[in-house]
């Protein structure tokens, strides 16, 4: 195993933004590791990409277990250059209808198992002075969109946890920033928006580019942020969205 190339952690990496971002890591000769539940999945991405992806089952729900993760991940493959927290579920519900339980679902595994997964990781970049962390947020942080507020508080807290992370890790080294996709084409959005054909105008409408994203268009962001080209750029949030957080 060659020692000298950077080392990304993509969770989530099988499907979506996850898979476009772990083909574009290994495109640009990145060691990259996929973390997710369904081990087939994972085995047939990392099949097909070749020796340059690896995979781990992991549950990120499973809090107590990511210490032992990373320790795991750090033994058998020395320091990790690049952390992508992608990894997300959603709900489409009514305010009123969300229980105590959906809500605390959706911020465990969309911002508690973000935290854990980034202080881990921050502690082993922090032996060598240097790496990259990449926050997912979305354009529910951005303007209010209705039967998403599970999702919206994660994000947002997400956009604010980004900062935070990186105002304090920043001086040693460590980079981190967000990307907030808009309406992207994947299987998740086709079937949120083809099955709702007036939220799907509605976003079209407000898009200045008037088309959905590609998930290679999220992934050309991560891989700048996660490159020397942005050896400046910390703290940011950046909108891959086609002006949609902008648009009227």
């Amino acid at each position: 195993m060659d020692k000298k190339l950077k080392l990304a952690i993509v969770t989530g990496g099988a499907s979506g933004l996850g898979l476009a971002t772990t083909q574009k890591l290994v495109e640009n000769k990145i060691r990259t590791i996929i973390i997710g539940r369904n081990e087939k999945n994972l085995a047939g991405v990392s099949d097909s990409l070749g020796e340059l992806c690896n995979y781990k089952v992991f549950d990120l729900g499973n809090l107590k277990g990511i210490p032992q993760l990373i320790t795991e991940i750090v033994a058998e493959y020395g320091q990790i250059d690049i952390l992508v927290n992608n990894a997300g579920i959603n709900q489409k519900k009514a305010f009123t209808e969300v229980t105590d339980e959906d809500f605390a679902q959706i911020i465990q595994t969309n911002l508690t198992s973000v935290f854990v997964l980034s202080r881990e990781v921050a502690k082993a970049m922090l032996t060598k002075k240097s790496g990259v962390i990449i926050n997912i947020s979305s354009m529910a942080a951005q303007y209010g969109i209705p039967y998403v507020i599970s999702y919206t508080a994660a994000k947002s807290a997400i956009e604010g946890m980004t900062k935070a992370m990186a105002v304090e890790l920043s001086p040693e080294g460590i980079r981190v920033n967000c990307v907030a996709p808009g309406f992207i084409a994947t299987n998740m959005s086709a079937k949120a928006l083809d099955s709702d054909p007036e939220r799907k105008r509605k976003v079209l409408s407000r898009t200045p580019m008037a088309r959905l994203g590609e998930p290679e268009d999220v992934a050309e962001a991560i891989l700048y942020l996660s490159s020397d080209a942005a050896k400046y750029v910390t703290g940011v949030i950046i909108p891959v969205d086609g002006g949609n957080s902008i648009g009227f």
